[in-house]
This record gives structure tokens, C-alpha cells and sequence, in this order.
């Protein structure tokens, strides 16, 4: 019986969908809808019903939220900050080992959060956050 739950472990991850590629330095039609959308779709399907509660993602996107009011629209509070913004992907990699979110949800912030190396990018960030949230949602109700 114990080979059955393994195999039906394996089989589950097998049907993890991947998230869709994005880029943040050019900002295209889809990035804040299709892409959004996508991303949330996907995070909610591999999720399941214990992980990925829509509380515990707001977390992040409140702290993500905070870090830009902090820097504002200067560049060098940005650039000062930065080691503590791409550490939220550190809080999120914590709260995946404690099985509040998937593989899924920490492959997208810690893709998002590489990709931030610029006020530009950080705000594109958020603002993809904030789409996928909205999506997150309602998909999830």
C-alpha cells in the first residue's frame, strides 16, 4: 500500500502545470491580463485546497506593496533597498517549507523578483502582482 501513495504522489507532481514566461523589462498588452491571469490559474490549479490560501499570497504583495511606498520614486532609496525587496523571495521559499504555498507560487515571485533591477521594474512588478492577485481571486473565490 505505501508503493500505491508514492506512485500517487508522483503522479501529481507530474501534473503540475508550468507558469507561463514573462518579462518585466518590456511590458507587453497580455503581461497585466492574459499573463496575469495565467500565472493565477496555474498557482491556483497546482495548489490544491491547503496551500496557496489567497491570505498568505496577499502577504507578500503587501510587503512588495510596502517596499515601493519606502523607495517612492527615488532611484538611489531603490537601489539601497534592493538586497531587502529580492529578499522576500527568502520569505517566500520560508513559507513554502512550512507548507503554506507551492513550488508554483515561490518559481513566480522568485522569477518576478530577479527580474527587478530597476525602479521601472519593480513598479512593472507590482502592477503584474497586483493583476495577478485580482485573477488569484477569483479564481479561487
Amino acid at each position: 500500500m505505501a508503493g500505491y501513495d508514492t506512485n500517487r504522489r508522483n503522479d501529481r507532481r507530474e501534473e503540475a502545470k508550468s507558469l507561463p514566461a514573462f518579462s518585466l523589462k518590456t511590458i507587453t498588452p497580455e503581461l497585466f491580463s492574459d499573463t496575469a491571469k495565467e500565472c493565477a490559474q496555474v498557482i491556483a490549479d497546482n495548489g490544491g485546497r491547503d496551500k496557496n490560501k489567497s491570505t498568505q499570497l496577499r502577504r507578500f504583495y503587501d510587503e512588495v506593496c510596502l517596499w515601493q511606498e519606502k523607495v517612492g520614486s527615488d532611484e538611489t532609496r531603490f537601489i539601497d533597498n534592493l538586497p531587502f525587496i529580492r529578499m522576500i523571495a527568502a520569505k517566500v521559499a520560508y513559507a513554502n517549507g512550512r507548507k503554506l504555498v507551492d513550488n508554483s507560487f515561490l518559481e513566480f515571485m522568485e522569477k518576478g523578483l530577479k527580474q527587478v533591477d530597476s525602479l521601472r521594474t519593480f513598479r512593472t512588478f507590482k502592477t503584474f502582482m497586483e493583476a495577478f492577485m485580482g485573477f488569484y481571486k477569483q479564481i479561487k473565490g
